[in-house]
């Protein structure tokens, strides 16, 4: 599938920033991945087994209010996210939305300008992980107010990635 909206990893100046201090203050402790399965946010793409991660605290909303002169207030959040332990090259490209699955559920939450919320939902993403993703999308950017939206795992409400008004 060929998506419209382009699903963004984190930036490579957050990263850089990142594998040094974390958002929460916290040196990186970074270790090798016994297992792999990790949804890594440099690349959008799961970790193989082998491969030298870290996991560090994110705050995607504060990262974006500071470009842009936004105030989320009380929205800013922060929260668990894997990255390559160096950098990676960022994502490779491919069709589909990271981390889509048939059968599991993501939130799609809508921020305006100001980096409020505007509102969210929960998506099953059912046997057509990308078309549902992708309706979501155009529903949140059918609303003039909405500037970006978070993609999030619903069962643990960590931010997935980001994707901005096209």
């Amino acid at each position: 599938m060929s998506s419209r909206y382009r699903a963004r990893p984190i930036e490579e100046a957050a990263l850089e920033e990142l594998r040094v201090r974390d958002d929460a203050g916290r040196s990186r402790v970074p270790y090798t991945d016994g297992e792999g399965g990790a949804p890594l946010r440099c690349c959008l793409r799961v970790s193989t087994a082998g491969e030298r991660i870290t996991l560090v605290s994110y705050a995607p909303l504060r990262r974006w209010a500071a470009r842009t002169g936004a105030d989320p207030g009380a929205y800013d959040e922060q929260g668990p996210v894997f990255v390559h332990a160096e950098d990676c090259g960022g994502p490779a490209g491919g069709g589909g939305y990271p981390f889509a699955r048939a059968g599991v559920q993501r939130t799609a939450r809508r921020y305006d300008a100001r980096g409020h919320i505007l509102g969210g939902r929960v998506l099953d993403l059912g046997e057509d992980p990308d078309g549902v993703i992708e309706r979501a999308l155009d529903e949140a950017f059918a609303d003039p107010g909405v500037a970006l939206v978070h993609l999030r795992f619903a069962e643990f409400g960590c931010f997935q990635f980001e994707v901005r008004r096209p």
